[in-house]
């Protein structure tokens, strides 16, 4: 079985964000950008499940502008056996147009199972996966934090935390499952693999190629920084605390 897990190049988790000068968005510019740290949980545990026999090949997948290459080649040198750039040059794409490029995708590469992780870290979206599901009319298992496939059955047991705990659901392959930060930890990619990533061949498509038109819905008009936070005050009696919550936060 093969399956595919789609990438997603955003800033590095540790860099701190800076507003551009003209508030027209996130400052990008010599920022260290990585692999998105849910899209490393989908990848790795795709890569287990090859290694246990579960699936066959694992290709992932990546749409955005050309550095994508760069994410692709980190998902090579971690393990996966191809790579897929969708290239969207400079337009923006937001999670519905993702979705129905990894459709398109789908119907070429023909999977058994898609997985993606839960959200990026940099639009906090968490709407890719439940729209691809819905396009494809496949079963979905959202935010896993455990994942058994049953390659003789070929359905997918999937665990996920819910509020009143652990649920558990079984879905019919083909699925779509979105991969939680306690699904797994992921590797790193060794020296050598890195290497040897550089020389593979990375198939580039474009959105057009793929019959999707890429429109992009909504307009940023401004991005402005949440404001800082004040310095806090030690009272010394809960009868002042109250009065300070009461007439000056004035949240009780």
């Amino acid at each position: 079985m093969k399956v595919m897990v789609a990438v997603k190049r955003v800033v590095d988790y540790a860099v701190k964000i800076r507003v551009k000068p003209d508030k027209s968005g996130v400052e990008t510019g010599n920022v260290k950008m990585s692999m998105n740290p849910f899209c490393e949980i989908a990848l790795e545990e795709a890569l287990r499940l090859r290694e246990a026999g579960a699936a066959g090949e694992v290709v992932a997948v990546s749409v955005g502008p050309a550095q994508c290459a760069d994410t692709l080649r980190t998902a090579l040198a971690m393990g996966a056996d191809r790579a897929v750039h969708v290239d969207s040059g400079t337009v923006p794409v937001l999670p519905l147009s993702v979705a129905k490029i990894l459709k398109a995708l789908v119907h070429v590469e023909r999977p058994g199972l898609l997985i993606l992780g839960k959200q990026a870290i940099d639009d906090d979206c968490n709407q890719t996966g439940q729209m691809v599901a819905g396009l494809l009319r496949w079963a979905q298992g959202t935010f896993a934090s455990k994942v058994i496939l049953d390659k003789e059955n070929q359905t997918a047991t999937v665990e996920r935390e819910v509020d009143g705990g652990i649920e558990t659901i079984s879905l019919d392959l083909p699925a779509v499952i979105t991969t939680d930060l306690r699904l797994n930890q992921p590797r790193y990619a060794t020296l050598p693999n890195i290497m040897k990533a550089k020389s593979k061949v990375i198939k580039k498509v474009t959105p057009a190629e793929l019959n999707v038109e890429i429109k992009p819905a909504l307009e940023i008009i401004q991005v402005t920084e949440p404001p800082k936070r004040k310095a806090g005050a030690i009272v010394s009696s809960v009868d002042e605390l109250i009065d300070k919550l009461k007439n000056e936060a004035r949240v009780i």
